[in-house]
């Protein structure tokens, strides 16, 4: 373990700079905003390394959502093309599609494309292709789903990876909290069924601090207090 904690040559939550190495092994593999040059990894924007696992990735400090296979968004039916799929805001600098092949409904050329999504939905979907400035969405997957209810939260997509900390602690421990579903899109929109404004308001302590030091721990005893305020106040109106 020692051997392998002298290759990193940053620590993590530690600043660098594009083109500047943060490791040199192959026993560690290039994550987000980062590339590998011979046997380093290097960073390919300014921001803060981050590790996981053998994974090493760059949380940029801001910037726009760049879409990613793979990735899962959250996005608004904005337009239907005819009879081949749905125009989708994804919130990047190009719109995506979702084309017949990637919803799971069996759909006939002559189907009313608006029974199954009609444009103002909101739905969770994976990046499945990406072609030039064209974006593929499909909906065959566990977590795709057409949000009927619930709020979306806006967040920095760049702080995203902070939201769901490693091994999804911290995003864990927001539902634990508060009792609410929730999904995550890597676009920076956050889908919650319930305690939306709790919600905003650690979505916005998590943008603010997202640097800190045990902020998993911080997030999780606000949202501890917050509770327990709110399950005295019930207490306190019962007796009344």
């Amino acid at each position: 373990m020692e051997e392998k904690a002298q290759t990193l040559l940053k620590k993590e939550r530690e600043f660098v700079i594009p083109g500047e190495e943060i490791v040199k092994s192959m026993e560690y593999l290039p994550g987000r905003s980062c590339f590998r040059e011979g046997e380093s990894i290097v960073a390919k924007r300014i921001g803060v390394v981050s590790v996981e696992n053998r994974v090493i990735s760059v949380i940029p400090l801001n910037g726009v959502y760049a879409p990613s296979v793979g990735d899962m968004v959250i996005g608004e039916v904005v337009d239907i093309q005819g009879n081949s799929g749905w125009v989708v805001n994804i919130d990047s600098p190009n719109e995506a599609f979702l084309p017949l092949a990637g919803v799971r409904e069996f759909v006939s050329q002559r189907a009313d494309l608006s029974k199954i999504y009609s444009i103002g939905d909101t739905i969770y979907a994976k990046i499945h292709a990406m072609s030039g400035s064209s974006i593929y969405l499909s909906m065959h997957d566990v977590m795709a789903r057409k949000f009927r209810d619930g709020m979306v939260i806006k967040m920095n997509p760049m702080k995203v990876p902070r939201l769901i900390g490693k091994q999804g602690s911290m995003i864990n421990a927001i539902k634990e909290k508060t009792d609410a579903r929730i999904s995550v899109g890597q676009n920076g929109l956050i889908w919650v069924d319930r305690n939306f404004d709790l919600i905003k308001e650690v979505v916005g302590i998590i943008e603010k601090e997202c640097f800190t030091e045990g902020l998993t721990d911080k997030v999780a005893k606000f949202l501890g207090e917050k509770t327990k305020a709110k399950t005295e106040e019930k207490e306190e109106k019962k007796e009344e």
